[in-house]
């Protein structure tokens, strides 16, 4: 079985495995307090051109999330989001559990704008009883978003400007932030300045585990490590995060990472499309969402791991393919070969 339904289906890249190795026997602080993560947090930093700017490493996706966004609203304040945004409808309600309501409004493609957020501010406190209603509190967006779509520098700077009109806090979640970056052609010092608070994701990109949260303004962060502990995202042996952002940015590798996965991903569009094959939607990521019979798919079933991702009637299915570190060219072709023509 050679699985496309995730990108974190293998390990970890092995030079964060040798990372890992060379310090294994090196005594440290627990609990993220160690010289790893400190020099960790020094190279986001720079990376992002933010010599201020508060780094803190968290051991997965759900748990940055939700407790950023605790860090950040108060308790009467939502998230404001797209309705196919990922802490709506991929986290388990883990915001709400968090006691913050998820507020979601249409999306383009995956995309939250400018637009729908001002829209929905200005319903909020149009509304003669909008102090009985959960408040705008700030604005969560993934990058790139579950459809594989990508902000353009232009829509960020939309959006951050309505958030900065309405003191709204702007989170960027990046768990697959490196592919955004790949398949758009900015770095992460543009996204910073464009956002308070974001996330350089480990897990999808050739880690074993882990996401660095940045806040931009260390101000947001006051007492972020209580939350942190609190919800359970700190590692006692968290050292091994910040080893493995060491291997990952330091030397380029996360880019190297994620532009492969985005070639690999792109080989095998340009490859259905040349088949006839057509999408749910154009993605420049490493996630890919064709068109197929339903017949067809039973049969790549039986070999191929992916995701069904919405029926289309009359025997048509949308599928998701996604691309991870150790995806090869060859398993891409061979996918292409079981597929046949329209």
């Amino acid at each position: 079985m050679v699985r496309f339904d995730s990108d974190y289906t293998e390990g970890a890249h092995p030079r964060v495995l040798q990372r890992i190795l060379e310090a294994n026997t090196v005594q440290t602080p627990g609990y993220g307090e160690d010289p790893f993560c400190r020099e960790a947090a020094e190279v986001i930093r720079r990376l992002c051109d933010m010599p201020e700017a508060a780094v803190h490493f968290l051991v997965g996706g759900t748990q940055v999330n939700r407790t950023v966004i605790a860090q950040l609203l108060r308790p009467h304040q939502g998230a404001v989001a797209a309705d196919t945004g990922h802490i709506a409808v991929h986290e388990t309600g883990a915001v709400e559990n968090a006691g913050h309501k998820v507020l979601t409004v249409p999306g383009v493609n995956g995309k939250l704008t400018a637009g729908a957020v001002e829209t929905l501010c200005r319903a909020h406190y149009g509304d003669a009883s909008f102090e009985h209603m959960v408040q705008p509190g700030m604005v969560y967006i993934s990058n790139p978003t579950e459809l594989g779509t990508v902000y353009t520098l232009p829509e960020l700077e939309a959006l951050y400007t309505v958030c900065r009109k309405y003191a709204l806090p702007l989170y960027v979640d990046g768990a697959r932030l490196g592919c955004a970056l790949a398949a758009e052609g900015y770095d992460l010092a543009d996204m910073a300045r464009l956002c308070d608070v974001f996330t350089i994701g480990g897990t999808k990109l050739g880690a074993l585990f882990g996401e660095a949260a940045v806040f931009t303004d260390p101000a947001l962060a006051k007492d972020f490590r209580y939350l942190i502990k609190q919800n359970g995202g700190m590692l006692a042996k968290g050292r091994l995060l910040g080893l493995q952002f060491l291997a990952l940015l330091e030397d380029g590798l996360y880019m190297d990472i994620a532009r492969r996965e985005v070639e690999l991903a792109l080989r095998l569009r340009d490859g259905l499309a040349a088949k006839g094959w057509g999408f749910l939607l154009s993605s420049p990521t490493n996630q890919q969402f064709p068109i197929l019979p339903d017949a067809v798919l039973e049969t790549l079933e039986k070999e191929y791991a992916f995701s069904r991702w919405q029926s289309m009637g009359d025997g048509m299915s949308a599928v998701r393919f996604c691309t991870g570190w150790a995806a090869t060219a060859e398993q891409i072709d061979a996918l292409l070969s079981a597929i046949p023509e329209e």
